[in-house]
């Protein structure tokens, strides 16, 4: 079996057509990845992929393939870096990971954190979903990644870098704009938007908020990421609840204000792997309480967003 069968197996799968693989994916054309799929199912003794009106899917077969096959890849992927590694020792290296927009607020801190250990370091950064940085974390992909607490990942390891506040996000020119803090019992009777399960984590902290406050709310959309939330908000003159590092994001003609009274808060935190034995990781982790308190105090010397005119 070759890596090649594997990877034009997973790029399949992922694809769920074998034309957008072979062309998008792949660069090759569609008989020849066809013929590569027929040689790999031969190989392995049963048919992976089923044609359907939806494309290609993946057989009972298929998806207990696909995982080992990722595996194998990943596997592989690490064989060819160690050994490069050791062929030509290069720079200490560290791999970090943010979801998307807090690198905002901890990025400067965090690479002035790893250039103060080691001044030479190459750093690598990355943005995504929290799951998908768990999941990087989990497979080593990445060192060191911040994000929040992601369920059933038994090999991570979570260290408390803040409790953000939710804020209550609406147009600019909303009627509840005006007030200095939003109520939740005065979402009654808006559009709004709820999140989607792309952010478990916050969909939870959400959902719970709202029963403790004793106020049922639809949501007449579902979001999956910040820059779907503006666009709705914008579009549809809803209103939503976000963490509080959304206003770094906010386009004009959306704004956002405090919750009244006790907000629900969402824990942002630092993920690693337990078994990452990287030097680097635990002198990180050494200077992590004085990274905290740098951008604790930075954030409390920024001022508020003016209210008139633009985002809040």
């Amino acid at each position: 079996m070759v890596l090649r069968h594997l990877r034009y197996f997973v790029a399949v799968a992922d694809a769920g057509s074998l034309t957008l693989a072979a062309e998008q994916r792949l660069h090759t054309a569609q008989p020849s990845l066809s013929r590569q799929i027929r040689d790999l199912e031969y190989e392995v003794g049963a048919q992976l992929l089923a044609r359907s009106v939806r494309g290609v899917e993946l057989t009972p077969a298929g998806k207990a393939f696909l995982e080992h096959a990722r595996l194998a890849l990943d596997q592989a992927e690490a064989a060819v870096a160690a050994a490069r590694r050791a062929a030509a020792p290069a720079k200490p290296s560290f791999a970090l990971g943010f979801l998307t927009g807090q690198e905002m607020d901890w990025l400067p801190e965090a690479m002035q954190t790893l250039k103060d250990v080691l001044p030479d370091i190459e750093v690598t950064v990355s943005s995504g979903y929290s799951r998908t940085l768990a999941e990087a974390l989990m497979r080593r992909k990445i060192d060191l990644a911040f994000l929040r607490p992601e369920p059933g990942m038994p090999d991570l390891e979570y260290r408390l870098v803040a409790e953000e506040p939710f804020v209550a996000v609406m147009p600019s020119d909303h009627r509840l704009a005006g007030r200095e803090a939003v109520a939740i019992e005065d979402f009654r009777g808006e559009t709004f938007l709820g999140m989607s399960e792309t952010a478990p984590t916050v969909q939870a902290a959400i959902e719970a908020y709202l029963k403790r406050s004793g106020v049922v709310l639809k949501p007449a959309h579902k979001v999956d990421n910040l820059a779907m939330a503006m666009s709705l908000v914008a579009s549809t003159r809803g209103v939503t609840l976000l963490p509080a590092y959304a206003k770094n994001f906010l386009p004009w003609s959306v704004t956002s204000r405090p919750l009244a009274g006790d907000p629900p808060t969402i824990d942002l935190v630092i993920g690693y792997n337990k078994t990452n034995a990287s030097a680097t990781l635990k002198l990180f982790l050494s200077r992590l309480d004085a990274l905290i308190a740098r951008c604790r105090t930075k954030r409390g010397s920024i001022p508020d967003r003016p209210r008139d005119g633009g985002p809040g």
